[in-house]
């Protein structure tokens, strides 16, 4: 499974959230972390897109893990960020009641 992490700001806080990241905890064992992947847009600013992928069963502590790493960037000007697990088909049917 992943967990996708979708993080914005506005190009005038990106210094503030350069420092931040290097100082935010290390991705632990459990957790593969793709990316950071950059871009941008005249909406929402400086958009950040990362994966992680992880077990299954390390999903409550990664949603944990994810939280308190996010929450290294709160006071920065108009950060914002969402985080969402996302499964595998297979995984998905299961959860509908459906056998794959």
């Amino acid at each position: 499974m992943i967990i996708i992490a979708n993080v914005s700001f506005p190009p005038e806080s990106s210094k503030e959230i350069a420092k931040r990241f290097l100082e935010a905890p290390q991705i632990p064992e459990y957790l593969t972390r793709r990316g950071p992947y950059v871009s941008s847009n005249r909406s929402n600013g400086v958009c950040i897109l990362t994966l992680y992928e992880l077990e299954n069963s390390k999903l409550a502590e990664g949603m944990e893990f994810m939280g308190n790493f996010y929450a290294t960037y709160f006071g920065v000007p108009g950060f914002m960020y969402e985080i969402k697990p996302h499964y595998e088909i297979l995984e998905g049917l299961k959860m509908i009641g459906m056998e794959g």
